[in-house]
């Protein structure tokens, strides 16, 4: 475990049910009580960029656990990136990530739990949401193509993508803010203007965009804090 002033860091497992996912629990250290997020990875794996916005969170009040659906494996080439995402069995990752929730929902201090993941991470946190009891659920620029199961959504859902994000397309993104509406959910879809896929991460100088991310920053924490208690 490692500690600065604010937050507690620490790699472990996050069992329950016979079912075990490793992954990254950042959280607050001056806290006894606080809300936990599920954070899931893009598809180049649990990388410092993802640990560091579990970091990120939890110096803003939130237990934070990132999880590790590929096991340790972590890339920076897209085609092994893309080779990874594919070979990842969906049903199982899901079958993880409820685990994790069981988890959170037993681990001292958890008062409720939010979802929110990056491009694939974006896909299962909203899937996850759709096939669990959490509170809320914060997408980044990642859906399943068939938005069915958004007729078992069961929480608020904030999505943020971007106009030019040419896999995440305004018209998917449109094509979901139908989805909200027909089944009566509560749910917002923020489109940035001119914010390309993966415009979040800062990592990325060839698609980061500082102004939107922070804003989308801003946003998803506002998001979080009005329906995580």
């Amino acid at each position: 475990m490692t500690t600065n002033e604010s937050i507690l860091t620490q790699t472990t497992e996050f069992s329950a049910n016979g079912i075990s996912v490793p992954g990254y629990l950042a959280r607050p250290s001056d806290l006894t009580s606080a809300p936990a997020i599920i954070l899931i990875q893009e598809w180049w794996g649990l990388n410092d960029h993802i640990k560091d916005i579990a970091r990120r969170y939890a110096a803003e009040g939130f237990i934070t656990a990132a999880v590790d659906l590929y096991d340790g494996v972590v890339t920076k080439d897209a085609s092994e990136a893309s080779h990874l995402m594919n070979g990842l069995d969906f049903p199982k990752a899901l079958s993880r990530l409820t685990a994790t929730i069981e988890y959170l929902r037993n681990l001292d201090g958890v008062t409720s739990i939010g979802v929110t993941g990056f491009c694939m991470g974006g896909v299962l946190s909203l899937l996850t949401a759709c096939q669990n009891k959490i509170e809320a659920v914060a997408p980044f620029y990642g859906m399943p193509d068939d938005l069915s199961a958004i007729a078992n959504l069961d929480c608020p859902m904030l999505f943020i993508g971007g106009e030019k994000d040419q896999w995440i397309t305004v018209e998917k993104m449109n094509n979901l803010k139908e989805a909200l509406q027909t089944n009566n959910k509560i749910g917002e879809v923020r489109i940035y203007a001119g914010a390309d896929h993966a415009f979040f991460n800062d990592t990325r100088p060839e698609v980061y965009n500082a102004g939107n991310a922070n804003d989308a920053w801003a946003q998803v924490l506002a998001f979080f804090r009005e329906n995580l208690k």
